[in-house]
């Protein structure tokens, strides 16, 4: 090692040096980086987030239950936290690859293999956004992240570091080609996508259901009045005294355990089995036992960690997915790391409820609204989606907008329908994140206000109606936005709230207000201090 002269350091220099030792010296085993060395992401700020709402770019009716939001996601991610702290149930992204092949832009430039810093710009931005998104998951959610051999065991410790080591689900791999690449001696077949849980002791992952080919397997020899079924082992791996005990088939035929093996249950459980007719010897009463499951009491398959893509799709149908849905306008990096319905689907299948609310803040083209469209229509759900993109316009192509032009548009046909292909239905609100600097909140618009309070009170939006106040709800619980307060409108106003059992009222004259608006039911709010507190800005 060469020997280091402290002597020629000047005082920062050896302030630093001693920083950099403090921190190694408290390293425990994990991950790393150098997130105090590299320049300083530069799309982090401290500003509020408001949401402008694009009519002209929204689909569907009014109020509308989806959003695609275009702007940079940890801004987005902020707006949503004010919002929707702990109400997604799923988060599915698929963020860039750090591939150093120009997928992954830093500061307005792509990071390329010969960037020294390289993987620390990786792990510090998506880190930043991946604290945000832990706040949004409800304590039974899960988030599923798409990724490759690049950054898959980066992407394992930070998300260990970030939701915990005993949060972590599963690392799912999917086939994603379907025969090798003859370019490559040993040429990868499949990605990955890591699973981790907000609280993995409460989260209940659901059973996928039966395909065609597996309800074929469901037959009905005996004639059983319980309907098909299907029968498996009831042997097991080990040896435990109390089940290594010899079984008499109806016919007399004695059978003990397979070497190496003993029984599923205890010889009591075994005959309570039989006593009921779940036990299947054979059409001849001779067999080895196997336990019987019916189809009416099953409660679907569960998945497991592989993935073929005969079950859930890959690369070549996700491309040609999107080429049937946007023809020949499509930019290269929307096919850099295609993913196809069919794999969404199989995500929102085990890890969502048909009233769940899912979030995507890498959206790309817009699978996965594509995917929950699909899979309320294959189950009648009402799940709602929240895309998040952004325009990735440059110096060179200022008018590029990859939010508006392919992932809003994939959606908005996938919606109304493309080619032969029907429509699926549905809406969504297309709005734009803006920063607004924390000591101007009073310059808020009616409309951003009022996006943003049906946002935290709801789960649908409308747009600001030109009117003295706004209002959303029922007679159980409404939502009341005051633009301004004229003493005037205070006997019109005591009869409106008093059309719901609870009102939260906000306004930026709240005193004034309270003063002719007393009443037990009426939560009063003062703006803008009530948004700067759920936004989480201080002084």
């Amino acid at each position: 090692m060469a020997e280091r002269h402290y002597e020629d350091l000047t005082r920062e220099e050896l302030i630093r040096l001693l920083e950099a030792r403090d921190r190694r010296d408290a390293t425990r085993f994990g991950l790393v980086w150098e997130a105090n060395e590299i320049e300083r992401d530069k799309a982090l700020n401290s500003d509020f987030v408001a949401l402008d709402l694009v009519p002209e770019l929204c689909v569907g009716k009014t109020p509308w239950q989806n959003l695609v939001i275009e702007g940079d996601n940890f801004d987005a991610l902020r707006a949503l936290r004010l919002a929707y702290s702990g109400r997604v149930r799923l988060i599915y992204i698929d963020p860039p690859y750090n591939t150093g092949q120009n997928d992954f832009v830093y500061n307005d430039r792509f990071v390329d293999k010969n960037d020294l810093w390289r993987h620390s710009k990786w792990i510090e931005f998506m880190h930043q956004r991946l604290v945000l998104a832990r706040d949004l998951l409800t304590p039974d959610g899960a988030i599923f992240v798409s990724i490759d051999d690049n950054e898959v065991h980066t992407l394992g410790l930070l998300m260990k570091r970030i939701f915990g080591e005993t949060n972590f689900v599963a690392n799912i791999i999917w086939q994603k080609r379907t025969s090798p690449d003859a370019r490559i001696d040993l040429g990868p077949a499949h990605d990955y996508i890591v699973v981790f849980a907000q609280q993995k002791d409460v989260l209940s992952l659901k059973k996928l259901t039966h395909t065609a080919k597996q309800l074929k397997s469901y037959k009905n020899p005996d004639n059983d009045p319980r309907g098909p079924w299907v029968s498996s082992d009831y042997s097991a791996q080990g040896h435990r005294p109390n089940q290594m005990y010899t079984i008499t088939t109806p016919t007399g035929v004695r059978h003990k355990p397979p070497a190496g093996m003993c029984w599923k249950n205890v010889e009591e459980v075994f005959l309570k089995l039989v006593a009921d007719k779940r036990i299947w010897f054979g059409k001849d009463g001779n067999g080895v036992p196997r336990r019987k499951t019916f189809l009416s009491e099953s409660e679907g398959i569960s998945s497991w960690t592989w993935w073929p893509h005969g079950e859930v799709g890959h690369n070549q149908e996700a491309k040609k997915e999107i080429m049937e849905i946007l023809g020949g306008s499509v930019p290269d990096e929307i096919f850099s790391t295609p993913k196809p319905v069919r794999l969404i689907e199989r995500i929102l299948q085990i890890g969502s409820g048909p009233e769940d609310l899912i979030l995507d803040f890498f959206a790309g083209s817009g699978t996965t609204a594509h995917a929950v469209l699909k899979q309320n229509a294959a189950d009648g759900g009402h799940r709602r989606f929240i895309l998040v993109s952004n325009t990735e316009a440059t110096e060179a192509e200022p008018d590029k907008n990859l939010c508006r032009d392919v992932c809003a548009r994939r959606v908005r046909k996938a919606i109304e329908g493309y080619g032969e292909t029907p429509g699926l239905g549905g809406d969504f609100a297309y709005l734009r994140a803006r920063r607004l600097a924390r000591g101007r909140l009073t310059k808020l618009s009616h409309e951003q206000v009022w996006t943003l309070l049906q946002l935290i009170h709801g789960e649908t939006l409308a747009p600001f109606e030109e009117k003295r106040w706004q209002w959303a709800g029922d007679a159980e619980r409404a939502l009341l936005y005051l633009p301004s307060f004229r003493p005037a409108d205070a006997a019109m106003l005591r009869k409106k709230a008093g059309e719901s059992a609870a009102v939260i009222l906000y306004s930026w004259q709240s005193e004034l207000v309270r003063q002719h608006l007393s009443a037990e039911h009426v939560q009063f709010e003062h703006l803008p201090e009530a948004l700067s507190r759920r936004f989480g800005l201080k002084g």
